[in-house]
């Protein structure tokens, strides 16, 4: 549980059919004869916090989980009735997550209207950069906070002026962990993972991977001059969820892009056509 915002995921993420979520009698964290190895994330919360009991931790992160998805609902509600197709972009720092964003929203506001809302600790930087395509952005300061919540999008619909039958990307904070845990009333949640970062991140950050709907592997630009195996990397991704797309990007040379790109206009055509949301978020095929 982070003890910023109490989140911590609960759902039993498997790779190889053994539950990675720490404390379970087959959990492949439990310490080994001969390893050194300090695992806090044993017992009913899967967590720890001093001065806190397994129970607390528990009945905490229940509190804020169940009153963040009640504003999801509402939010997913609230896109659906005016099909706007939403976007949960998560990663890590630096994984281009916004120079990937800038030029994807160059190459498709001309076909369908668009908006951001940004996420970030501090600064108001990347929705300038958003604002320079011509596309409306409202930027979301979390302060301590590790991620986005629904209250916190939910606010940032009413100021965006959304039209109906469009697209809206949510650039989540950079972080690997806790975005995965909080649903924002999305229709699709696409994780970035770039070559500079290691292949072996999906085993590393299971509930991300496993949470996507799709997986973009950036800055393959850059595979000539880094130590990074690809195949390798989709086999980690799979192994976490075994139906997870992957589509290998680059945002500053453009490899990729119209795949992505075709990707987004199939989910907005999909809401046009009224296919319907389920409650995961996810229009049904």
């Amino acid at each position: 549980m982070c003890q910023v915002c109490g989140c911590e995921t609960t759902t039993s993420v498997l790779v190889d059919g053994v539950p990675l979520n720490p404390g379970g009698p087959a959990s492949p964290y439990r310490p080994v004869q001969g390893q050194s190895l300090l695992h806090f994330g044993m017992g009913p919360a899967h967590a720890h916090a001093p001065g806190l009991s397994q129970e607390k931790m528990i009945r905490i992160e229940r509190d804020i989980l169940d009153k963040n998805n009640t504003y999801a609902r509402s939010n997913r509600e609230w896109l659906a009735q005016r099909q706007i197709f939403c976007v949960n972009l998560m990663s890590s720092p630096g994984s281009g997550k916004t120079t990937l964003l800038v030029n994807t929203l160059q190459r498709i506001q001309s076909r369908v209207p668009v908006a951001v809302v940004e996420g970030d600790q501090q600064t108001s930087q990347d929705a300038e950069r958003i604002r320079a395509t011509g596309v409306p952005a409202v930027q979301i300061n979390t302060g301590k906070g590790c991620h986005l919540d629904a209250h916190m999008v939910g606010q940032s619909l009413q100021q965006l002026q959304l039209q109906p039958a469009s697209l809206l990307f949510i650039e989540n904070v950079g972080n690997l962990v806790c975005p995965a845990g909080f649903d924002l009333g999305e229709a699709r949640k696409v994780v970035i993972l770039s070559v500079t970062e290691g292949e072996d991140k999906p085993l590393k950050y299971p509930d991300m991977f496993h949470a996507a709907d799709l997986m973009l592997l950036n800055k393959v630009d850059l595979l000539p001059y880094v130590s990074f195996d690809v195949a390798r990397c989709m086999e980690m991704a799979r192994r976490v969820n075994p139906a997870l797309p992957i589509l290998p990007v680059s945002a500053t040379r453009g490899d990729g892009l119209q795949d992505w790109i075709d990707w987004l206009l199939a989910g907005v055509q999909g809401l046009r056509q009224g296919a319907p949301v389920e409650s995961s978020g996810v229009p049904a095929a």
